[in-house]
């Protein structure tokens, strides 16, 4: 038996029982006291002398986004996202107890949604886009318990046995995982049958993704999305869900839970935010619709990234693969800058922005002999 053969057959099953056991610790723990420790938890994490390096990574790419604000507060800044993405573990355990079919609206808040909840009750397919902001998971878990039929692209754990636990748990709710590698080849089927695909996406795409704004650099974004919407003539839905009820973006009320009226929260409450509908008819007369499309949902995103900074994943290498033109260090293409003015949001100056940003990166990776930003 070869060495991942064994890996897989003994030591994935015992440690699949690890990671169960220690899931259902937050469970007994209750809510609130589960995600108050588990947001300790991420604050200790930060500051651990490992992971000094990542943490002033962060705060360097916090000062691209905020030029204004001061190293101090960037490093508070990235030690409330650990705080975060530790709560969002703690949170994602609670999840499927807490959102039921008469649950739910004890710890949801729907925003903005008129739009979005007329196209999916039409029966009409659309393309549901969010990032790395808020609970990501609590979004597509709650569209697919009020009853739209949702698929979720999404990255197969490499371990197995969790992997089936996590898609068994969230299709019991209609929430229905797609492994993002044979994605595009049943989105046709679940289009032609009314159905909603959500993506998270604002990972990096490599070398051949589609070159847009975002934070202040280019950075890749996914062909796929754009490309589907396109050719399908489906819309394109962009949106979050914001925790609220804790700490808000000013840092008041530390530790705090919010009650509305006579409901518990049990310290899981989140405001779902569609910040942008964006209709075919939006990209009709585009020069480069996928260009366009892709511009303005990465917009959006950048948009409420912003608007609670706390709640995004500033670890993740967002901008690490750079466009041809920077790897090659040639100047910026005329091209590229011309496709950016066209787009009705820009104004000459903040094209002009981008365009110095990316200039200072063709010279880091000239200088440091390398064809990514870390």
């Amino acid at each position: 038996m070869t060495t991942g053969a064994l890996t897989k057959s003994v030591v994935h099953p015992a440690l699949y029982a690890t990671i169960r056991t220690a899931m259902g610790v937050p469970t007994v723990a209750g809510s609130r006291a589960s995600i108050r420790a588990a947001r300790a938890l991420g604050r200790t994490f930060a500051r651990l002398p490992f992971n000094r390096s990542r943490t002033a990574k962060a705060v360097d790419r916090l000062g691209v986004v905020f030029p204004e604000m001061d190293e101090a507060s960037r490093r508070d800044l990235v030690v409330r996202s650990y705080e975060h993405l530790f709560m969002l573990g703690a949170e994602i355990a609670h999840i499927p107890r807490l959102f039921t079919e008469d649950g739910w609206v004890h710890h949801v808040e729907l925003d903005s949604m008129g739009p979005t909840l007329r196209a999916l009750t039409s029966g009409r397919a659309a393309i549901l886009v969010t990032g790395h902001c808020g609970n990501w998971e609590a979004s597509a878990y709650l569209m697919a318990l009020i009853g739209f039929p949702f698929h979720a692209v999404y990255r197969p754990l490499d371990m197995k046995p969790l992997d089936r636990w996590v898609r068994r748990t969230r299709a019991r709710r209609g929430l229905h995982l797609l492994d993002k590698f044979g994605a595009m080849h049943r989105m046709p089927s679940i289009i032609e049958g009314g159905g909603a695909i959500g993506f998270v996406a604002d990972q990096n795409a490599g070398d051949r993704g589609v070159f847009v704004p975002f934070l202040g650099r280019l950075a890749s974004s996914y062909k796929s999305i754009g490309l589907a919407a396109v050719k399908m003539g489906l819309p394109v839905m962009v949106g979050c869900a914001r925790r609220i009820g804790w700490e808000d973006a000013g840092g008041a009320s530390r530790g705090g839970l919010t009650t509305l009226g006579t409901r518990d929260t049990q310290g899981v409450h989140y405001r779902i935010i569609v910040d942008d509908f964006i209709e075919p008819e939006d990209w009709a007369d585009q020069p480069d619709p996928v260009f366009y499309l892709t511009a303005r949902y990465r917009r959006s995103l950048e948009k409420m990234v912003r608007e609670a900074p706390e709640q995004y994943l500033w670890m993740h290498r967002m901008w690490k693969s750079r466009p041809r033109h920077e790897r090659l260090g040639r100047p910026f293409p005329d091209t590229l800058r011309e496709k950016l003015l066209a787009l009705p949001w820009t104004t000459e100056a903040e094209v002009e922005s981008i365009v110095e940003r990316s200039e200072r990166d063709t010279r880091w990776l000239a200088e440091n002999g390398t064809d990514r930003l870390p």
